[in-house]
């Protein structure tokens, strides 16, 4: 019997030897400076906001903005019925010709007033009273250009202008009905969307790292800011760079967890808002980490990490690893290997420990794109 099964396994062996080397991908691991980026989920929020409300009440006759349009600031977007107004400026016009001609007989009877009192031909009551008048009309005078000057602001808000530079949405209040200033209501909305805020949340943890790092920057020379990317809800990279403003973090006392706003250029207006996003924020770097691609990683079945790696003999040995964090697609590996193995990258499906292999250099997607565009 013993006989049998030896014979069997002398069988196996010679079997095994026969078959030829499975070809695999493989890298060889190289210490290196990995740059930590988190991935975040944040909103995009308009950097102003501004709600159009005329400073007068009165009926809107005309809406000149086109929905949805830029304006710029000092734009005319609505216009009141100006006849009311024009009717106060009319009535304060006359009303500082008639101060100025009160004014002016005031200042002729002080005058004469005056003259007398040198001759002694007036009492000293009758003076008193003439430049008393005069100063009264000199004030009502001032009264009443004013209140022209009132009414002429009032007639020139008539045309409510845009308060900043934006997008304006859709009109609020259509011609024809009557906005009393003091209600809640607003005739537009205008955002401003160039430059866009993204809003994310991390730890206070985290924050911490990164006001370290750009500390460390500053003493080096480079300016204190952290860089910071945007990837789309479909998987593509927002093509410019925006950067953190630490001025504009807050703590929500419900999580404790440290809400961060970063800025980004919008000139195309790619960047809406509300719209959702994710933010990659490099968080510092780590020198001498040893990286394998995400697709070499394999587990057994109790979620052990593991790696194929071949020894000198082209035959492939599994190596139990412990992973660290996962960073553009490459595993950063904290214990399990060293710089120099050559780990297997695909191929390995049908391996089992000690199988001969024909390793062939693993080239990614992204670098065989790249060698194809050159």
């Amino acid at each position: 019997m013993s006989a049998s099964l030896a014979g069997c396994g002398d069988k196996q062996a010679e079997a095994e030897k026969a078959k030829p080397p499975v070809v695999v991908s493989v890298v060889t691991v190289t210490p290196e400076t990995v740059r930590i980026v988190n991935d975040l989920p944040g909103r995009i929020a308009p950097t102003r906001i501004a709600e159009v409300r005329p400073r007068v009440s009165g009926i809107i006759v005309e809406r000149v903005f086109k929905q949805g349009t830029i304006v710029k600031q000092g734009d005319v977007l609505y216009r009141l019925d100006p006849a009311p107004f024009q009717v106060r400026v009319a009535s304060a016009k006359a009303a500082l010709q008639r101060a100025e001609a009160t004014r002016a007989l005031a200042a002729q009877q002080a005058e004469r007033q005056t003259q007398l009192k040198d001759r002694g031909a007036t009492t000293g009551q009758q003076y008193d009273k003439a430049v008393a008048e005069l100063a009264q009309a000199e004030a009502d005078e001032a009264s009443a250009r004013a209140g022209l000057q009132a009414a002429e602001l009032d007639l020139q808000y008539t045309e409510v202008r845009a308060p900043i530079t934006g997008r304006i949405g859709r009109a609020l209040i259509t011609e024809g009905a009557l906005f009393t200033v003091g209600g809640s209501e607003s005739l537009a909305t205008i955002q401003q969307l160039d430059p866009v805020y993204a809003d994310f949340t991390q730890s206070a943890n985290d924050l911490l790292a990164l006001k370290r790092a750009a500390a460390k920057s500053a003493r080096s020379g480079e300016p204190i800011e952290a860089e910071v990317r945007l990837r789309f809800d479909d998987g593509s990279d927002y093509a410019r760079r925006g950067r953190l403003l630490f001025s504009e973090a807050s703590v929500e006392a419900a999580t404790g967890q440290v809400t961060l706003r970063g800025e980004f250029p919008n000139p195309d207006g790619d960047l809406l808002p509300g719209m959702y996003v994710r933010v990659q924020i490099v968080q510092g770097e780590q020198t001498n980490a040893l990286t394998v691609p995400e697709r070499a990683l394999r587990r057994d079945p109790g979620g052990q990490a593991q790696l194929y790696v071949v020894g000198a003999d082209n035959k492939v040995m599994l190596k139990p690893v412990s992973p660290a964090r996962l960073v553009d697609g490459r595993w950063i590996i904290a214990n399990g290997l060293k710089a120099g193995d050559s780990v297997v990258v695909e191929g390995f499906q049908t391996l089992s420990p000690g199988a001969a292999v024909e390793p062939k250099p693993w080239h990614s997607a992204t670098s065989v794109g790249a060698a194809r565009a050159n």
